[in-house]
């Protein structure tokens, strides 16, 4: 009867109640996941020094690549769950778990074997190099023998997320961050590991998200038919799940390509300490951004289960008000980086006298924040409703054509400030173009709604 009460909910409560319900456990998840990056650098700030957080932020867009593929899994599989729910459809249901599982370990160790045969030029390639070169392979090896901790970790509980128990994921999302912070302290404070220690503790920290989930659907306590011991490969099931969440893997990848021309235009054109507070503002800038990839997680089960039971007007009115709440949620962290960006910066440079064009990078970089969530709300809304193609070639765009090419031409001709105001002029472009297509999107699932009832 619960499990039923949840799915009613999404589909009849109204609105705003539901994002509240919904969103406020997703918030808290997402901004507790972000926080196992923050303190990662803290400790490795703290306890290491500047050249390792150095080292370390180089490797970082390469460890986003597991997170990647568990994104790919976990979007991809809870978005067809969420149809599947809306259309009722038990059978399957039954069928997801088995399939992710079987994805999560095929490629946990594909990605495990090419990134250890090929860690050490891909960091040369980002511009590592000396005591760099040596802390970010530290990182990055350890990272690699966790990698299907890192892919399911974050896979599984998407699942969670897309079924609508938004409380369930933040729990165990907090019980992964006390974990992982336990464990860098052991092992870096008391044991004195380095960088080493950073990596092993998010590795078990997400191992952990795996535990829970599967003593989660062997307790009975998933709103759908779920064995944790199944392994299955149904080829349409697959081809679905991967279809779905491609555009979350192709962001992924396209960041990472990102990270490689900006850390090889800091390495080119600047010095090690440019390297270092890129790591430091971009890890805060997207922190900044985990209230709104809460609400995505939270938007996508209601937009979803609702497609599935053919409420397109539901599914256009959620979008509109999960993308408000999320534009003024974000507004207190925005105006907290504004206005005290020293502050700020110090949580992981504490003993960096931070130059004047620095801060003004740093405010550059976070200024179009207040305007992503509508983009990003985007991101999520495509492939809820089945029609992945929008996200993915946005994608490509922001990245292959516009990114990419600004982020090689720019530095060389005007300097490393570029970086962060070419960021912020190609983010407020794409803004105002996502209006525009959802808008076109919306005209579209109302002429299907129209055509549904005729029938």
């Amino acid at each position: 009867m619960n499990k039923d009460k949840q799915q009613q909910m999404i589909l009849n409560d109204n609105l705003w109640s539901v994002m509240w319900r919904l969103s406020w456990p997703a918030v808290v998840a997402m901004v507790l996941y972000g926080l196992n990056v923050i303190f990662d650098a803290i400790f490795v700030g703290r306890y290491v020094g500047e050249s390792a957080l150095a080292g370390v932020s180089i490797a970082y867009p390469l460890t986003q690549l597991p997170l990647g593929i568990g994104s790919l899994i976990g979007v991809g599989a809870g978005s067809y769950l969420s149809i599947l729910i809306g259309r009722q459809d038990q059978a399957k249901q039954a069928r997801i778990v088995g399939n992710v599982n079987y994805l999560v370990l095929v490629s946990g160790i594909l990605f495990g074997i090419i990134g250890l045969l090929g860690m050490t030029p891909m960091l040369k390639i980002m511009g590592a190099a000396g005591t760099e070169l040596v802390f970010a392979e530290e990182y990055f090896r350890i990272a690699l023998f966790g990698s299907i901790f890192w892919i399911g970790g974050i896979g599984y509980n998407m699942i969670i997320r897309a079924e609508g128990k938004m409380g369930t994921a933040a729990w165990m999302m907090g019980v992964g961050l006390i974990t992982n912070v336990i464990a860098n302290y052991i092992f870096m404070a008391i044991l004195d590991m380095g960088v080493k220690g950073a990596a092993w503790g998010t590795n078990i920290g997400m191992f952990v998200y795996i535990l829970l989930f599967f003593i989660y659907c062997h307790q009975g306590k998933a709103s759908f038919p779920a064995n944790e011991k199944a392994i299955y490969r149904d080829k349409a099931m697959v081809k679905e799940i991967l279809g779905l969440g491609f555009p979350s893997l192709l962001m992924t990848i396209m960041y990472v390509i990102q990270g490689i021309v900006v850390l090889k235009a800091l390495n080119n054109y600047g010095t090690m300490e440019d390297v270092a507070f890129y790591g430091v503002a971009f890890r805060l800038y997207n922190l900044f951004l985990t209230p709104i990839y809460g609400l995505m997680r939270a938007f996508q089960p209601v937009a979803g289960i609702n497609f599935g039971a053919g409420k397109y007007e539901r599914v256009i009115s959620a979008f509109k008000i999960f993308a408000l709440v999320a534009a003024i949620l974000m507004l207190p962290l925005w105006l907290a980086s504004m206005i005290f960006p020293q502050q700020t910066l110090g949580v992981m440079l504490p003993t960096r006298a931070l130059l004047p064009h620095e801060i003004t990078n740093f405010r550059i970089l976070v200024a179009i924040a207040p305007g992503l969530p509508l983009m990003l709300m985007a991101m999520t809304f495509w492939p809820a409703i089945k029609k992945p193609k929008p996200a993915g070639m946005l994608g490509i765009a922001r990245q292959a054509v516009l990114y990419i090419p600004a982020m090689i031409i720019l530095p060389k001709l005007f300097g490393i400030d570029w970086i962060y105001r070419g960021s912020t002029l190609i983010d407020a472009f794409l803004c105002i173009l996502v209006v525009f297509l959802i808008r076109m999107e919306f005209v579209v699932l109302r002429k299907e709604k129209v055509s549904v009832e005729m029938e």
